[in-house]
C-alpha cells in the first residue's frame, strides 16, 4: 500500500533527498490518515542527524537536540524531525538512559509505544512500513503495545495513561494482555513515579475527548485515579437518590456523565463538571428519608482547589473552576426581583455567566446520562428565563460593580471623609442602593446617602 503524499511534504522531503537522506512520516499523522482524519501534527523520522537537518532548512528549533529531535518550520507547518534511534534503560521512568542512532526505520519503529503509532510512510513514494500490523489494529480498533506490554510500560510510566487516553479519544478497545498489565503492582508503581505535569497533560487530553467518562472509568478500574485523584473515589457508592428521584447514579458516575455533558471545547467547564459535587460524600446527611448535601459546593470547591493545585494547573484555571463550583447551586425562581437578578450577576461575574449556564446543563445531563430535551425540562426552562432576564439587565448597562458607581473613594475623601476601611463599607452600601434603584447612581444622590451614614 502507498500513501498519496501531500505537496508540502513532497517539497519538504526534497531537501532530504537532495543530500541522499531518507525521511518518513510517522506516528499520529499516519494513524489519522488511516482513520480518514485530517492530521494536524507532523512527525518525521530520518537517517539525517540533527546537525544535518539544521543545514537543510532555514528555520530549525533544537527542541530535543540531545534526543535527536528538532522542529522545522516549513511552509506554514511545524514538523518535528527525529533521527532514527534506539533506546535503552529508563531509570527515571521517562527518559532513556542512552540514545543510539539506528540504521533503519524498522529499528526506529521498534522503540515506539503502540502498534497504531508504529507505522511509517516513506515520503519519497508513499510506501508503507508496518512491521507490527498497526494497520490491522486500526481496522480492528485495538490498542496494543509494540512487543511485550510489561516491558513497554516499565520503560515509561506514562504509557499506560496514554493507552487509556488513546482508547477514549479513538473509541478503541485495549487488547486484553495490554490492559491486564496496567493492573500489575510494578506497573502501577511506575505510573506513580511520573511527574504530575505529565499526568495533567494526558488527563487534560482525556477531558477534551468526545466522551471523557470512558477514560475516567478506565482510570478508576486500573487504579490510576487512586494514584493521582483519590478524592474522586469517595463518590463511588455514595447514593444521592431518594424518593424525589433527582438522580439515577451514585455521585461518581454522576460526575463522569456531567463531564460528558459539558462542552468539549471548554476545559474549565469540563473540570468544574467533573468536580462540582465532589464535596457531597463529606456533606451527606439523611433526615426523615430525605438526603441532603448542605454546603457541598463550598466543600467541593476547597477539595477541587487542592486537586488542581497538586496537578499544577495554572492559577487562573484553578480560581475559575473553583468559582464555578461554588456558584453552581443557584436556585432561580420566577419570583426573583430585578435587584436579585442584578445581585446574581455581580456574585457570578458577567464573564462567568455563560460557563455557569453550561455547567448547569451538564449537571442536568449527568443526572440521567442523557441529552436534555429543552422543550420539556423545567430546570432548563427556568435557566432560559434567567438568561433572558440577565440579558435585559446587561442591556441597561446599570452599575454592577464599585467601578460603575458615579462616586468613588477620592470623591468621598475630597468631601471630608477619612481614609480607611470605612470608605469601603460606605461604597459597598452605595452599590447596594444603586442595585435596588439604578436611578440613585448620580454623584449628588450618592453623596447625600454617604453623608447620612
Amino acid at each position: 500500500m502507498r500513501f498519496k503524499i501531500d505537496k508540502v511534504l513532497q517539497d519538504f522531503h526534497s531537501h532530504f533527498a537532495a543530500k541522499g537522506f531518507k525521511a518518513y512520516l510517522v506516528g499520529g499523522a499516519v494513524r489519522d490518515i488511516f482513520l480518514h482524519k485530517k492530521p494536524h501534527d507532523f512527525d518525521v523520522a530520518t537517517n539525517a542527524t540533527p546537525q544535518d537537518v539544521i543545514k537543510l532548512f532555514k528555520t530549525v528549533i533544537p527542541t530535543g537536540f540531545e534526543h535527536g529531535t528538532v522542529t522545522v518550520h516549513f511552509n506554514g507547518l511545524e514538523i518535528e524531525v527525529t533521527t532514527f534511534r534506539t533506546e535503552s534503560g529508563y531509570s527515571d521512568g521517562r527518559h532513556p538512559d542512552s540514545v543510539n542512532y539506528a540504521a533503519t526505520i524498522e529499528e526506529d519503529l521498534s522503540r515506539r509505544d503502540f502498534t497504531i503509532n508504529a507505522i511509517a510512510a516513506d515520503l519519497a513514494d508513499g510506501t508503507i512500513v508496518d512491521p507490527y500490523d498497526g494497520r490491522k489494529d486500526i481496522k480492528r480498533k485495538i490498542i496494543r503495545t509494540v512487543g511485550n506490554a510489561h516491558d513497554r510500560f516499565m520503560e515509561d510510566g506514562l504509557r499506560p495513561v496514554r493507552c487509556i487516553r488513546f482508547a477514549c479519544k479513538l473509541g478503541f478497545s485495549i487488547e486484553k494482555y495490554t490492559y491486564s498489565e496496567i493492573f500489575d503492582t510494578e506497573i502501577l508503581q511506575k505510573i506513580a513515579s511520573i511527574s504530575v505535569e505529565r499526568f495533567r497533560d494526558e488527563f487534560t487530553k482525556m477531558l477534551e475527548s468526545d466522551k471523557p467518562s470512558v477514560a475516567l472509568n478506565l482510570m478508576e478500574q486500573t487504579g490510576i485515579t487512586g494514584i493521582f485523584i483519590p478524592e474522586l473515589l469517595k463518590g463511588r457508592l455514595c447514593i444521592q437518590s431518594d424518593y424525589r428521584g433527582f438522580h439515577d447514579f451514585d455521585v461518581l458516575n454522576h460526575l463522569y456523565y456531567a463531564c460528558d455533558g459539558a462542552p468539549k471545547d471548554k476545559l474549565n467547564v469540563r473540570l468544574a463538571a467533573l468536580f462540582h459535587d465532589i464535596g457531597k460524600p463529606d456533606a451527606k446527611k439523611i433526615l426523615n428519608e430525605t438526603i441532603t448535601f448542605y454546603n457541598h459546593e463550598k466543600i467541593g470547591s476547597d477539595i477541587t482547589r487542592d486537586i488542581l493545585t497538586r496537578l499544577k494547573f495554572p492559577n487562573a484555571v484553578v480560581n475559575n473552576v473553583c468559582h464555578l463550583i461554588e456558584q453552581h447551586m443557584f436556585n432561580y425562581e420566577s419570583n426573583w426581583t430585578v435587584s436579585a437578578v442584578r445581585r446574581f450577576i455581580i456574585r457570578v461575574g458577567k464573564e462567568n455567566l455563560d460557563d455557569l449556564y453550561d455547567l448547569r446543563v451538564a449537571d442536568i445531563y449527568g443526572m440521567h446520562n442523557k441529552k436534555v430535551d429543552f422543550r420539556y425540562s423545567e430546570p432548563i426552562k427556568r435557566l432560559v428565563e434567567l438568561k433572558d432576564r440577565i440579558a435585559v439587565e446587561l442591556e441597561k448597562n446599570n452599575a454592577l460593580s464599585l467601578k460603575d458607581l458615579a462616586i468613588n473613594g477620592s470623591d468621598l475623601i475630597a468631601a471630608g471623609f477619612e481614609k480607611g476601611k470605612k470608605l469601603g463599607v460606605i461604597l459597598n452600601h452605595l452599590l447596594d442602593c444603586v442595585i435596588e434603584d439604578p436611578g440613585m447612581n448620580t454623584k449628588e444622590k450618592l453623596m447625600e446617602v454617604a453623608k447620612k451614614m
